[in-house]
């Protein structure tokens, strides 16, 4: 194999796999890549044996001397690369026995151990599955304001990541609906309904934390071109641009999420997202760092934020609110609280209270397509 590519391209793409490669790995194969030269373009492949990312450098980025595949570590080429003058013309070339992997640009010279190809595994063949076009930064944003509430604990696997799938709406309607909790918090958000039917036979799947990150990157190039997307039951996945990611799904039934979501809550607070999260973040500084609770107290001459703490004292801090209903004191976990409102981008969210006890809702004022609920804390 003898190839030369333009330095830029081949370092976004490096980069793209190094994440997915661990930097530990038991499975020595899993720390390298594959480079396979065929025709006039580069593919390179990166797994972990859960995700695996394939991505095609054509001929303006790449001229293919002698075609050929081999692997090479990941991190180690990807940090070479990176270490180049911008411009430089970088030169691939495999020789001999094919175990030594010879990197040149300029007057530098790497040499590189490879292990055999016929080692290096392979996820792209995915069962077939549903395929959908979803607007790329649609998707991007969904994925963005939901991910924040995947569980990390790993007793309850199936809520390590963002339960996809085709929802009924009230008004008999089908939209594709992201979801995910870790059970003190929960994010749903709604597609757009204005793309083609999502098909009946779409399985409702739990994409995985790491695969969610790589997903949303894709689905942000994308932009407003759209995003293919097919998915199986055991597996999803999403293309473009000569990149597709392959992702084992979690196997597990995600909990019926509906009996979370309150439908009473008619005391409804407004109020400007920004202003109540430096509120929430400054009173917080004084907060327990045990259970970082934040007294909220909504009335009619505003919303009051108060955190206590016998080892350091107490903060006070006071909001604009439109409010008309009677008092009430609620304590959110302020660390929460901040998460649920950097998710969104909104000037102002709609706060939907029933008691103390009770999970609150916050929102877009009059938005039915996302909400975010929050589980009330003791203060």
């Amino acid at each position: 194999m003898k190839i030369t590519l333009e330095r830029a391209p081949f370092l976004a793409a490096l980069g793209r796999a190094s994440r997915v490669v661990e930097r530990r790995n038991n499975i020595p194969i899993l720390a390298n890549l594959r480079l396979k030269a065929e025709g006039s373009r580069l593919i390179i492949t990166a797994t972990d044996l859960d995700i695996e990312i394939t991505q095609s450098l054509w001929e303006e980025a790449v001229q293919v001397a002698t075609p050929g595949e081999i692997t090479a570590p990941a991190h180690t080429l990807h940090d070479i690369v990176k270490k180049l003058p911008d411009g430089a013309q970088i030169q691939l070339e495999v020789t001999g026995d094919r175990s030594t992997l010879t990197v040149r640009a300029g007057r530098s010279r790497f040499s590189l151990q490879t292990l055999p190809v016929t080692d290096f595994p392979d996820l792209t063949a995915a069962p077939e599955g549903v395929k959908l076009a979803l607007p790329g930064k649609a998707f991007a944003e969904a994925l963005g304001r939901v991910e924040f509430a995947i569980s990390t604990e790993e007793t309850r696997y199936y809520l390590n990541g963002i339960y996809i799938h085709r929802a009924a709406l009230p008004e008999g309607d089908h939209r594709l609906t992201l979801v995910a909790t870790d059970g003190h918090r929960l994010s749903l958000v709604r597609l757009p309904g204005d793309g083609a039917p999502i098909p009946e036979e779409m399985p409702g799947v739990i994409l995985p934390r790491k695969a969610v990150g790589e997903v949303k990157r894709l689905a942000e190039e994308a932009g407003a071109d759209p995003l293919h997307i097919e998915v199986s039951a055991t597996k999803l996945a999403a293309e473009h641009g000569g990149v597709r990611v392959v992702t084992k799904l979690i196997d597990g039934t995600f909990p019926d999420y509906g009996r979370v979501i309150p439908f009473g809550n008619a005391r409804l607070a407004t109020v400007a997202r920004a202003e109540l999260a430096s509120a929430a973040d400054r009173v917080g500084t004084l907060s327990s760092d045990r259970g970082k609770a934040v007294k909220f107290i909504f009335g009619t001459g505003g919303l009051v934020l108060e955190a206590t703490n016998p080892e350091s004292g107490s903060a006070r801090d006071e909001i604009d609110c439109a409010f008309t209903d009677d008092e009430i004191i609620i304590g959110f976990n302020g660390r929460y609280l901040g998460d649920v409102l950097k998710a969104d981008d909104a000037p102002q969210v709609e706060i939907a209270l029933n008691d103390p006890g009770s999970p609150t809702i916050f929102r877009r004022p009059g938005s039915t397509d996302a909400l975010c609920v929050l589980m009330p804390m003791r203060v």
